[in-house]
């Protein structure tokens, strides 16, 4: 579940493993590409924590983190 703290939309994800949480983050980056709004994230071992904030509209929670979060969660669907 997305939650939202310090201006950020923020999830953690977890996976059975490395290669697991590393194609998801490839399923990501394709999806962040086509839609020109990159998160910012981390990944140790089987665990993936996005974080999206449109800096342009002064690092705040704007349609395009709704939209992208949205998105990120039909991959798991």
């Amino acid at each position: 579940m997305w939650k939202e703290e310090d201006n950020k939309l923020v999830r953690q994800f977890e996976f059975k493993n490395f290669v697991e949480a590393f194609g998801f983050m490839t399923k990501v980056a394709i999806l962040a590409e086509k839609m020109d709004h990159h998160p910012k994230w981390t990944n140790v071992y089987n665990q993936v924590t996005i974080e999206l904030t449109t800096h342009d509209a002064g690092n705040t929670i704007t349609e395009r983190d709704r939209e992208l979060a949205a998105a990120i969660d039909e991959l798991l669907a």
